[in-house]
């Protein structure tokens, strides 16, 4: 039985934070939750500002210690609970490329899809971070193509990762609908803690819905 004292959970449905949601699903274990509404601008309230200078979900809140950054809160919580296997140990082969994908999505993947939704004229790949976008895309495509997951046969923390970003990315036309990302988003949506986190986030926009409600009626 795992002692460690449950992380705190800064959540906003229908954002990034989802993500962290359905890791805490797949881990199984307890937390607690704090939830945001992000049509009230709860993010940016003083009290969260304080925790979170940033005014972003997700955010993770452990023993005094504020963790941010989707990838650093889902590596985070993977080494907490190094019982549930969703991490590769350090001396496992796999060690190196599950870091490298975890890094790839904040340093490669991010930039390239917001200049690409943002329709900026791409620097020259010398000079870019992340090289350029077409490039992210093959890249990504050409690991999932070895599947079934990111890894091959292992299921690992980066499958949360990048089945929740792929699926964001094909919802919002920032990413090419390929059969391979078309396959592996629904093979990572399919398992049942990825769905049970979409079911509790879309209970908890109808709750928020409900109380904006109530108090614009009380207003």
């Amino acid at each position: 039985m795992n002692a460690i004292s449950p992380v705190t959970f800064f959540h906003a449905p229908h954002s990034r934070s989802s993500v962290t949601r359905a890791m805490l699903e797949e881990l199984g274990v307890p937390f607690d939750l704090v939830t945001l509404d992000l049509q009230r601008n709860e993010q940016r309230s003083g009290e969260y500002l304080a925790i979170n200078p940033m005014g972003k979900v997700p955010a993770l809140r452990h023993e005094g210690v504020l963790i941010t950054e989707q990838p650093a809160i889902l590596m985070y919580l993977a080494e907490l609970y190094p019982e549930k296997g969703l991490a590769p140990p350090v001396d496992d082969p796999l060690r190196g490329p599950y870091l490298r994908w975890m890094v790839f999505y904040g340093s490669c993947f991010e930039p390239a899809i917001m200049d690409f939704s943002q329709k900026r004229e791409p620097m020259p790949a010398s000079a870019c971070a992340y090289g350029d976008y077409d490039s992210v895309m093959r890249v990504i495509a050409a690991q999932l193509e070895q599947g079934p997951w990111l890894l091959g046969e292992r299921f690992t923390a980066a499958d949360v990762l990048w089945g929740g970003a792929l699926n964001y990315g094909m919802l919002f036309k920032l990413v090419p609908d390929l059969p391979v990302f078309r396959a592996y988003v629904e093979h990572v949506q399919s398992r049942p803690a990825i769905r049970r986190a979409s079911e509790l986030d879309e209970a908890l926009v109808a709750e928020q819905a409900t109380q904006r409600d109530e108090l614009a009626v009380d207003a």
